[in-house]
């Protein structure tokens, strides 16, 4: 018997819902539901009780078009929750659009630190991520993320396709960061000098609070080499922006410039996840 081709749909879709609360000293998860191909290794405490690590893993390795990708992490009063991955979420060359939806909560008192390896959108993929932040009263927020076009070492280009992001961050209901970019393959901006300028990777870190003039200079006096990068200091927001050679060389920047700040705006030295080293 002949089927419609209607019936098959190749796409596969995920959920990933997470939520911590705070008992005692510790952070420990108090929800963890999945639906599809998304998972979190076991929590981890290598920094001590109160910081609950989640490595967040996909296990098909890749996204692919009609994928969507829906997380949600909800970090309760005084909990102080980070997670991140253990490789390179890569989007592959695709007919139809693969999206990631990604919503975070953290309430008063709260930490959530979202450091996530790269993203790497393959030439011809049709990648567009969504994200909102919702932090409530004095609630602390680190995020990053690094978005490398094409694949570079194997002379890929990104010359089709297209890569499109929306992030807003908000206190209290009120919007602190509202941002949406589109690059599609092949177009002048990639070339750009008041583009891309020829750089296949960029990258953003956003952390809640103010620097002092000193702590601002020492980090616009980070050196990487193949990275070009700057910050600004907007009211309870630091930004953080960089164009990269490489992946790694936009992560190390991102790592050298956690290492400065998180003692100085979360009170807690940068002790890197193992996962990175792996």
């Amino acid at each position: 018997m002949n089927l419609p081709a209607a019936l098959f749909t190749p796409s596969w879709p995920a959920e990933l819902e997470l939520a911590y609360a705070r008992h005692g000293e510790r952070t420990t998860p108090v929800r963890r539901r999945h639906l599809g191909p998304l998972r979190v290794q076991k929590h981890l405490h290598a920094e001590g009780p109160e910081v609950c690590q989640h490595i967040i893993v996909h296990p098909p390795g890749g996204i692919a078009g009609g994928d969507r990708l829906d997380i949600s992490a909800h970090a309760g009063e005084r909990t102080w929750v980070q997670l991140t991955s253990p490789g390179a979420a890569k989007w592959y060359r695709a007919a139809g659009v693969a999206r990631q939806d990604l919503r975070l909560r953290v309430e008063a008192g709260a930490t959530l630190e979202w450091l996530p390896q790269e993203t790497i959108v393959y030439a011809g993929a049709q990648a567009e991520l969504h994200t909102q932040i919702e932090l409530h009263g004095d609630a602390r927020l680190l995020y990053w993320d690094i978005v490398a076009l094409g694949r570079p070492a194997a002379d890929e280009r990104f010359a089709s396709g297209h890569f499109q992001a929306a992030l807003d961050v908000r206190r209290d209901g009120r919007l602190l960061w509202h941002e949406r970019q589109r690059v599609s393959g092949g177009d002048g901006l990639l070339d750009s000098p008041i583009g891309l300028n020829g750089q296949p990777v960029f990258a953003t870190l956003l952390v809640s609070g103010e620097v002092d003039s000193d702590l601002l200079e020492r980090c616009r006096e980070l050196k990487i080499e193949g990275v070009r990068g700057d910050l600004s200091q907007l009211a309870g927001l630091l930004v953080a922006r960089c164009l990269a050679s490489e992946a790694l060389k936009g992560r190390a920047w991102l790592i050298a410039l956690w290492r400065l700040l998180r003692p100085a705006l979360l009170g807690r030295e940068a002790v890197p996840p193992r996962i990175w080293s792996t």
